[in-house]
């Protein structure tokens, strides 16, 4: 039976070379942008941790709440001595509600791209939950990756929670379900949690908390660029700005030079006008109604589904029934 030490056997991280690319080309396109996937170094996982604690930040509490309240009926869903994928593992407290919950499932497999934070939870929920086979898995949740030997023969139900679904665009939201499938297997239930559409102050408070947590969140990704890259970014000259925008119903997030500068990086300079913005993060927000129409196209059945009293926040339970389309 693995141990704690099996999140010792991780892979490293995506090669810098690939991650530099993926980067300047962000960043020398009309307009700039960049994934929010390189938010989540050790130091944007910690800070991500903090703005969960702020008090404008309903998704975290109020998904927590919903998982509570309902973690007899989800875990119904699963299969028998299923294996238990996270997608983007990030912090274990939404899968421990789970993991206390069901008493048949045989093993957790957490996969993030970020490892030392994917190390350290993981070793704590081996040493909780000793009788489970804990597998992390470091890798690109978002690209296709191998399954650990030890679940290929099991049957696995999939758990995708934080809204995170919203970080995509629906076009992109549909490929990464049909991988989901893919990598799951027919038959699979995925859990997945979906912020919902509501009050434009309360989102905007969301993002915009009065600590300033999620701006340093934001400007990180500069100083991880720093940091990894060799780049030269003043953070402090960038402003973090959040909206919702309406008409797509989502929150943006980006980054605002405050003056005409110039950001060298791996031998290229990056020119920016006062005001040019860095496109940093979508948060889409959906209907229940909408993202079950979503999930449906990606080849995925509705089983269920569960929100607070308020309908800020919604957990689905979907079934894979098929793959309309092989993902790229």
């Amino acid at each position: 039976m693995p141990t704690a030490s099996s999140a010792r056997r991780l892979a490293p991280e995506p090669a810098r070379s690939g991650m530099a690319q993926e980067i300047l080309t962000g960043l020398t396109a009309t307009p700039k942008r960049l994934s929010p996937k390189y938010f989540y170094d050790e130091k944007g996982s910690r800070l991500f941790d903090r703005i969960t604690e702020q008090p404008e930040y309903y998704p975290f509490r109020t998904e927590i709440a919903v998982l509570e309240q309902n973690a007899a009926a989800i875990v119904q869903l699963f299969p028998d001595q299923a294996a238990l994928v996270d997608f983007g593992m990030g912090s274990s407290i939404k899968a421990r509600i789970l993991l206390r919950a069901a008493t048949n499932l045989s093993a957790y497999v957490p996969v993030d791209i970020a490892v030392d934070h994917l190390r350290d939870d993981t070793d704590s929920v081996a040493r909780d939950f000793p009788n489970l086979q804990v597998l992390p898995v470091a890798a690109d949740f978002t690209q296709s990756f191998a399954l650990p030997a030890a679940v290929q023969d099991k049957p696995r139900a999939g758990f995708f929670p934080g809204s995170t679904i919203g970080n995509f665009e629906p076009h992109e939201a549909t490929r990464f379900l049909q991988r989901v499938g893919n990598i799951l297997g027919e038959g699979a239930v995925l859990i997945v949690g979906v912020d919902l559409v509501k009050d434009v102050n309360v989102l905007n408070a969301a993002y915009n908390d009065a600590a300033g947590v999620t701006a340093a969140f934001n400007r990180n990704v500069l100083e991880r660029i720093n940091r990894e890259l060799g780049g030269d970014f003043d953070p402090k000259s960038f402003e973090h700005h959040a909206i919702y925008n309406g008409h797509k119903h989502r929150v943006e997030m980006h980054l605002a030079s405050v003056k005409r500068q110039k950001v060298h990086l791996d031998g290229e300079t990056i020119d920016f006008r006062a005001g040019e913005t860095i496109h940093t993060e979508n948060s889409y927000k959906y209907s229940i109604r909408s993202f079950g129409a979503l999930a449906r196209g990606a080849g995925w059945k509705p089983l269920a589904v569960w929100t607070d009293a308020n309908e800020y926040f919604a957990v689905h339970a979907l079934k894979f029934e098929h793959s309309p389309k092989k993902p790229d």
